[in-house]
């Protein structure tokens, strides 16, 4: 009797078929708002390519680009951080009153262990007393407003000249700041692809309990990423002092950094479930949403249709990440007595 086998299938089939890869998909959507910006700038007459529009596009890229990638660490191991802002405001603050008293570099210090600290009781209230990563980040957020508020009324303190540089100071057509946010990038993607921490982060994210399993200290994880996360904070509260010449108690909130650096970092195909993204693909929404401001502010454009178009951009690239894989269907066996 012949034996019945099936045709193998190629190998084009047996490869599963992806969804769009999220970094590449975010940096060509910001190709395109790129474009599309200009033409539509252009057809009402303005001139969208400037080098001045390039140096405040990236500008604009670096405080929301420093939070962002902290914000992608703890998001990564299925945690959230939503103190940010307020914390942003208060090392300005800090910053600003620390540099006209006691120098620069016992600021940057001071502002550093600031980041630290916070960051510090936020991931031990998330893994110690296991509150919830929302609910343990918003209280910290109003801790650290009933202090400001209750300290401050306007502006304090005074950044130096020297210091400001960092805010204005260019390389070329290159802001000298976005260095810095480079840096603090490039640091951020080789934790959390290249050491073992990094591992960890992701698998955290991807299933706390199979990482514990395993041997991973998650507890101890979050809590890293927690702080990871605040120092880059710390970072952008610096910059922002540079950039305002004081301590500002609103320089976080205004810009809304906590929900803005979510966004950005949902937008680079980060999962906010934890266990998949990175660094890069951050950075790429960190561009839209810088470049999508940048066209609103050259058109004018109703603050109320502003948020209407980010929200939909956003709910369309989480869509986009979010479909299914699809399989092929396997192969039809052979009638019996056929061979391939």
């Amino acid at each position: 009797m012949t034996t019945v086998e099936s045709a193998p299938a190629p190998s084009g089939l047996r490869t599963v078929r992806r969804s769009v890869d999220p970094v590449v998909g975010v940096w060509l959507a910001a190709l395109a708002v790129t474009v599309l910006g200009w033409i539509v700038v252009a057809a009402q007459g303005g001139n969208f390519l400037t080098t001045s529009n390039a140096v405040a596009i990236l500008q604009n890229c670096v405080a929301l680009g420093l939070v962002a990638v902290g914000q992608s660490a703890v998001i990564l191991t299925g945690s959230l951080d939503l103190s940010v802002a307020y914390l942003i405001s208060l090392g300005t603050l800090v910053a600003a009153e620390t540099m006209a008293s006691g120098g620069v570099v016992t600021a940057v210090l001071a502002v550093l262990a600031l980041s630290v600290a916070v960051g510090l009781v936020n991931g031990l209230i998330v893994t110690g007393l296991k509150v919830n990563a929302f609910i343990a980040t918003l209280g910290m957020a109003f801790i650290l407003r009933g202090w400001i508020e209750d300290n401050y009324t306007g502006p304090a303190g005074e950044v130096p000249v020297s210091f400001q540089r960092l805010g204005y100071d260019r390389i070329g057509p290159i802001p000298v700041s976005v260095f810095l946010l480079i840096a603090v990038a490039a640091l951020m993607w080789l934790i959390t692809r290249r050491t073992r921490l990094g591992h960890h982060m992701y698998a955290t994210g991807g299933d706390e309990h199979a990482a514990r399993l395993s041997g991973v200290r998650t507890g101890r994880t979050v809590v890293v990423a927690h702080v990871l996360c605040s120092l880059c904070v710390g970072a952008a509260a610096l910059f922002l002092a540079a950039r305002l010449g004081a301590g500002a108690p609103w320089a976080g909130t205004e810009a809304r950094y906590d929900l803005e650096s979510i966004a950005a970092v949902v937008l680079g195909g980060t999962a906010l479930a934890g266990g998949r993204g990175g660094v890069a693909g951050t950075l790429g929404g960190v561009f839209v949403l810088a470049v999508l401001d940048s066209v609103f502010n050259q058109l004018s454009v109703d603050p109320f249709f502003k948020n209407v178009v980010r929200g939909v951009v956003i709910i369309a690239a989480v869509a986009l990440y979010a479909r299914p894989r699809r399989t092929p269907k396997p192969p039809k066996a052979l009638p019996e007595g056929r061979t391939a």
